[in-house]
């Protein structure tokens, strides 16, 4: 096993178990970790599952980016540590300003469950390591909000700082996002916010014909990043 991981867990996270298998089945040294007993400099990478923390009261995520255990995420971020969010832990991202834009209600007011087409731009960093440029990774959404939203201003900075951005394939927009966006990282590409799950997609058995199972490539990049001493 390569590197220790933090799955983080709060009230209403619900995709904790999944992601820990997809981690180990990659290599990766996993647990998972209540937020009250998280200590970031215990860790060389961190994820925070799907879900819903606390039960997405307010709006989605909201009350996860202000608790210490996600204060102690964005100090482990300016640390260069690995951070991933998968749908809810996108959101908490972007509540904690760790990533641009906001993640709002979908466009046709309803949950989406299904599979998606994505395509990634400008892949780097350690989740998107072993991933060339435009290729297109399969994987599904389940979300009430995860319509990516982000001002013109804020744009137009992002494009400029050039970082890996995960596309929806035209017509695979599930929810309405601006720009197609399905998925934004930092510059560097160490924090990764993708509204799509990729611990669903890593069984070949278990991926609809048509698809590939474009999760597996975020977890294999993450353990190679490790164990070359990102």
């Amino acid at each position: 096993m390569t590197g220790n991981v933090a799955v983080l867990k709060f009230p209403g996270t619900n995709c904790d178990e999944e992601t820990l298998r997809a981690l180990r089945k990659h290599g990766l040294n996993a647990r998972i970790v209540w937020h009250r007993d998280f200590v970031w400099r215990e860790y060389d990478a961190i994820v925070i599952p799907g879900g819903f923390s606390y039960g997405d009261h307010l709006r989605a995520g909201v009350i996860a980016a202000r608790t210490r255990a996600v204060e102690q995420v964005v100090e482990a971020a300016l640390n260069e540590v690995p951070v991933l969010g998968i749908c809810n832990g996108f959101q908490v991202l972007v509540e904690a300003g760790l990533l641009p834009g906001a993640l709002i209600q979908n466009e046709h007011g309803r949950f989406t469950c299904k599979w998606v087409r994505t395509r990634v731009r400008n892949p780097k960093g350690p989740w998107l390591l072993l991933v060339s440029d435009k290729m297109v990774l399969d994987m599904p959404v389940a979300h009430a909000e995860g319509r990516y939203i982000i001002d013109e201003q804020e744009y137009v900075k992002l494009v400029g700082e050039n970082p890996p951005l995960i596309l929806y394939e035209d017509g695979w927009n599930p929810n309405g996002s601006m720009y197609s966006i399905a998925g934004v990282a930092s510059r560097n590409g160490a924090i990764l916010g993708l509204m799509p799950h990729p611990e669903r997609a890593i069984e070949p058995e278990l991926t609809p014909r048509g698809f590939n199972p474009g999760g597996k490539l975020v977890f294999e990049s993450v353990y190679f990043a490790l164990r070359n001493g990102w």
